[in-house]
């Protein structure tokens, strides 16, 4: 008995040992005058190396918060050691969609995430401090951000990914607050039209991103992602695009991540074999 207690123990010390370290910082942001939590997950082999990692950012969906990886996402640590990468999940309020409000001061998302939190990350963490050791991704409200915020700033970010994404939240106007985000889309459909992904595709015809996007084909977001789809396709944009069977769910969400953060890993260690 004694000896099969001893075996377990020793067993339970050794996955214990090898595992992801989940930390939370405060993230002071000036451009909205406070202080936003942000998750960080670093691999088991980060402490020791003197290497550099790339960063994957994860943006949440309408109603959740930095900390929707770690609690609702079983096996996000368990990839972050796999491949090798620290992984940040981002705050983006309960419904700030990402994008600087052209109507509310108290919300610049945008400005947060690409002038405050990248750098404060870079500063603080061994990351590759470039585009070629960033990537994106996001579920619902955060696939989109992941996308508006990969195409403008291609810069800071070489490969995106969205899952279940509201890629064109116009047919939605009365739903998750875009309209505290942007106004009323009969007052200010011009707000609506810049800020929605589906209408930003001219900033992506070069091709420097590398793009991921997937969508259940029972989500309420099936039809806009199919349609930002076509129009990638008729404008020569190269993208992986999936399909598969399930919904707008945490059970669709789980399964997605995974395939993400292999494409996000492969598009990691293409970019160092190419340099």
């Amino acid at each position: 008995m004694k000896k099969i207690i001893y075996v377990t123990l020793l067993v339970f010390m050794f996955f214990s040992a090898k595992a992801a370290k989940v930390d939370t910082l405060d993230v002071f942001s000036v451009s909205m005058n406070k202080n936003i939590k942000t998750c960080v997950i670093t691999p088991d082999s980060y402490k020791k190396s003197k290497k550099n990692f790339p960063v994957v950012y994860l943006l949440h969906g309408y109603s959740g918060n930095y900390a929707t990886w770690v609690k609702s996402f079983k096996e996000v640590a368990q990839q972050a050691d796999k491949y090798g990468f620290i992984v940040i999940g981002v705050d983006g309020n309960y419904s700030s969609w990402y994008f600087d409000s052209p109507i509310d001061p108290d919300f610049k998302y945008e400005t947060y995430i690409i002038d405050e939190l990248v750098p404060f990350i870079d500063k603080k963490y061994k990351t590759i401090a470039s585009r070629e050791g960033r990537a994106i991704s996001g579920l619902s409200m955060g696939g989109h951000g992941a996308l508006y915020l990969s195409f403008k700033h291609q810069d800071v970010f070489g490969a995106a990914g969205s899952m279940s994404g509201g890629v064109d939240f116009r047919p939605f106007p009365g739903n998750w607050d875009i309209k505290k985000r942007l106004g009323s889309i009969t007052d200010f459909p011009e707000n609506w039209d810049k800020n929605t992904v589906v209408n930003m595709l001219e900033l992506v015809k070069s091709n420097k991103l590398n793009l991921i996007i997937d969508c259940g084909v029972d989500d309420f977001f099936i039809d806009v992602n199919r349609q930002l789809h076509e129009k990638m396709l008729a404008l020569k944009i190269n993208h992986d695009y999936i399909e598969r069977p399930g919904k707008h769910n945490m059970e669709y969400w789980e399964n997605s991540l995974k395939f993400q953060l292999l494409f996000f890993h492969d598009f990691f260690n293409n970019k160092v074999k190419t340099k």
